[in-house]
């Protein structure tokens, strides 16, 4: 962390901590005018961005993750990437909510269209050259949702039951790649459990391995509503509960430091992380921008050139299409008396 960052760490008083760890409303965290410190602003998602939900404003579409993933192109990935950080920037955001770099493990996650594959290293380089692709246009990125968030069925709240080699090789490996790589600002903690712990007040998760083992520099932002517990997700590593206003930390964080079951010096690395992260994006130079839309006809080609890429076309060898569908009667017959 930078000079700058230290001394506003030394400056800021525990309230002022305590409020920054939270955010303000739907797309904002909590700024310090006293110290010149901004809101941080944040913007959905994966295929565009849209800015504030009632702004009116329209956005680029571009096509989503499984489709993307089906390119298999990082180059079109990163340059797509781009384009949607550069619609950040025309929404007045800081961070992007985006990429979602779950794993296709069934085809009933509701979700699945927004991730890439069910591929562990496809995925992990897509989302690498996507997530240069934004940070290039200085906004930050966020790698979601860690982890194990590849379920529709109770999404909120199941339980991901993984042993430790799974978690490793198929679960965790794109998100390591991911922090190795590609830096991103942000990575955001998942709604379910893992192993019966929710992810955000999962310690094993965000500090042990995230923070510790992959020496990730960046900050933990909650899912909207998906902070459980205030003592257990403070201690665990989440840094930043959203939406805002605060349920969960707030004057329940403020309370439990009172307390003495969460440390001052872990506010301290959670105000300090999302201080680097303003820093990052540059919104101390730019900040409370108004949101544009901006139909840039080089965004309209890229969103065509990802949607030809990413579309998969059948060649009928031998005029085996349309089918027969007396023969599909018989073999479907045979088939079923076996």
């Amino acid at each position: 962390m930078s000079q700058r960052v230290d001394d506003l760490v030394a400056k800021l008083t525990l309230d002022e901590k305590i409020a920054m760890v939270a955010g303000s409303d739907t797309w904002h965290g909590t700024g310090i005018d006293r110290l010149g410190i901004p809101a941080i602003k944040v913007t959905d998602g994966p295929n565009g961005a849209r800015g504030e939900t009632k702004s009116g404003l329209t956005s680029a579409c571009f096509p989503c993750g499984s489709s993307l993933g089906s390119t298999w192109d990082v180059d079109l990935v990163t340059a797509v990437g781009e384009a949607i950080g550069q619609e950040a920037r025309s929404k007045g955001a800081h961070l992007l909510l985006a990429p979602t770099i779950n794993i296709h493990r069934t085809p009933l996650a509701g979700r699945n269209f927004e991730c890439y594959s069910e591929d562990t290293l496809l995925t992990a380089l897509l989302a690498i050259g996507y997530i240069e692709g934004v940070q290039s246009t200085g906004v930050g990125a966020t790698a979601k949702h860690f982890v194990g968030n590849d379920s529709e069925f109770e999404r909120h709240t199941i339980s991901s039951v993984i042993d430790e080699r799974t978690l490793r090789e198929v679960y965790l490996r794109p998100f390591e790649l991911v922090i190795e790589r590609a830096r991103p600002v942000s990575v955001m903690s998942a709604y379910n459990k893992v192993n019966g712990t929710s992810a955000s007040d999962n310690r094993e998760l965000l500090t042990t391995i995230l923070k510790d083992e992959w020496g990730f520099e960046g900050f933990v932002i909650s899912d909207w509503y998906g902070t459980r517990t205030t003592v257990g997700a403070a201690n665990a590593g989440l840094d930043l509960e959203m939406p805002g206003p605060p349920r969960v930390f707030g004057k329940h964080l403020a309370e439990a430091v009172g307390a003495g079951t969460v440390n001052v010096t872990t506010i301290n690395d959670k105000a300090r992380r999302i201080l680097g992260a303003l820093e990052r994006t540059g919104a101390f130079e730019w900040h409370d921008e108004p949101e544009t839309a901006r139909d840039k006809p080089h965004h309209r080609e890229l969103a065509r050139a990802a949607a030809t890429a990413g579309s998969v076309l059948l060649q009928n060898v031998g005029a085996q299409l349309p089918p027969d569908v007396r023969k599909l009667r018989r073999l479907a017959t045979s088939e079923g008396r076996r």
